[in-house]
């Protein structure tokens, strides 16, 4: 019978989960990223096992259930504790290293962004397994009785200590959300704003330009930021002759990567809010000089759900929020829920704002989001926006109301000034920021100073303002 039971082991937690993962993945593969091929597979894969092993009546349920929901529990907390919840860390590899017979399975999830079945799979079929046993043997050795509620004391210590620290880490981490657009580099469709759109719906001047560029020796590379993209294509799509087919000279990288091919002479000028401290840098290292010409206004502006309460924040009571003094919006006028407080990756131009309005004050560590990184790997990164009722966001008021589409989303009054035109025009809107054509000073193209001069005319300034932005002298 020890032999039988030594096969029955080989058997069960060896050959049968790899042939099931094998199974699981190739039908993954034909299915693309159905999950549930998965959870079918191992599923019913598992209950027939242990239908089988039912018919075994030496083999107990604490040997063939409790002991590997146990080990897979234990190196689930123990793995769990190391890396404090993050999936992407090295720990996971002892984890799935110590499950091989599941390997497969692991591979060709993580190649559709599925990691976290590695800890699913184990789980799932052992579970599966006791029912398919229980189903066919109902028997349980009264001697193993006290051994077993033992095992199960740790069972539930295991499991209480994993989803413990998974709801810890969901208050600041959340499920993957991604950028769909550009490559990944944009949160919004642009198509809309596309030159190359014939449906686009990028303003128009009321006459024809009285700046035009009909060479494409003399065209200039633009790129910007993401609220910046539909301001550059209007004023490209007016000035350069036939810019739908000249498109390749209007880019879109979005801030960070913008700023990069600035520096690197890739592009000819960039389009959004002030430089970063870290970007000043970059390019004091790289010996370039940056010339900054302002070519109309914007609203910094913060905002939550609509039927969060709160109506207006005091700079005093953002910068609470943002450093993590303040951590309830009872604290602040509101309900009593805990704050969800959205920031930006590092040298946006919105999270440079915030840097600014919180003039050296620390400030806490961003919401996150687990975002899969194709074979398997997964990185963090700061999240993106997400309209829950306990949130709050911040970015360019054109940006929030134009191109973005948050429902139930509301503009907060900053010191109980509104974001509106005309407290944006006045400067009487606190964070009043300027949209900037940023370019280098060793650029001495011949179109360039021209062209710049054209957006703060009166041309370039009627698109700004038929885009959504303020005119600078309005």
């Amino acid at each position: 019978m020890n032999t039988n039971k030594g096969v029955f082991y080989f058997l069960n937690y060896g050959l049968v989960p790899f042939l099931l993962a094998l199974l699981a993945a190739g039908g993954l593969l034909i299915f693309e990223q159905l999950a549930v091929v998965f959870a079918a597979v191992f599923t019913i894969g598992g209950f027939a096992a242990g239908m089988w092993a039912g018919s075994e009546a030496s083999i107990r349920p604490l040997d063939i259930f409790l002991y590997p929901l146990l080990y897979t529990l234990g190196l689930w907390a123990a793995c769990m504790i190391i890396s404090k919840g993050f999936y992407g860390a090295d720990a996971w590899s002892l984890f799935a290293l110590l499950h091989l017979p599941f390997g497969p399975a692991y591979f060709f999830s993580s190649l559709y962004g599925i990691g976290y079945l590695f800890i699913m799979i184990p789980a799932l079929y052992e579970l599966a397994f006791l029912i398919g046993f229980l189903a066919r043997n109902r028997k349980l050795n009264i001697q193993a009785v006290k051994k077993t509620i033992l095992t199960a004391a740790a069972i539930v210590l295991f499991a209480g200590t994993g989803l413990f620290i998974t709801w810890e880490r969901a208050k600041t981490v959340l499920p993957s959300h991604g950028f769909d657009y550009e490559g990944g580099n944009s949160s919004t469709n642009l198509t809309p704003y596309n030159v190359t759109n014939p449906d686009n719906i990028l303003p128009k001047l009321n006459e024809k330009s009285l700046f035009w560029i009909d060479k494409r020796q003399n065209m200039l590379v633009l790129d910007g930021a993401e609220a910046a993209f539909p301001v550059y294509s209007a004023f490209a799509q007016a000035v350069y002759k036939n810019a739908n087919q000249n498109s390749d000279f209007i880019t879109f990288t979005n801030t960070i990567h913008a700023y990069e091919r600035l520096l690197r002479g890739e592009t000819d000028i960039y389009f959004g809010a002030e430089p970063s401290k870290a970007q000043l840098k970059m390019a004091k290292d790289a010996g370039v000089e940056l010339v900054m010409t302002p070519i109309g206004k914007e609203a910094f502006v913060f905002f939550v759900n609509q039927h969060n309460p709160v109506q207006n924040l005091s700079t005093r009571q953002i910068q609470s929020i943002y450093s993590g003094e303040t951590r309830n919006w009872k604290e602040a006028g509101g309900n009593s829920q805990h704050i969800l407080a959205f920031q930006r990756p590092e040298n946006s131009g919105s999270q440079t704002w915030l840097q600014k309005i919180m003039a050296g004050k620390t400030i806490m560590t961003p919401v996150k989001e687990e975002v899969p990184e194709g074979m398997g790997g997964i990185l963090e990164e700061v999240a993106d926006y997400r309209n829950y009722k306990g949130a709050i966001g911040f970015s360019f008021r054109f940006f929030a109301s134009g191109m973005q589409s948050y429902e139930q989303l509301r503009f907060l009054s900053i010191d109980g000034v509104a974001p509106v035109p005309q407290n944006i025009a006045d400067g009487s809107y606190p964070f009043t920021a300027t949209l900037y054509a940023i370019t280098l000073k060793e650029n001495k193209k011949p179109s360039l100073a021209p062209f710049l001069q054209w957006m703060q005319g009166e041309q370039g300034q009627q698109l700004v303002e038929k885009t959504g932005y303020v005119r600078l002298n309005q």
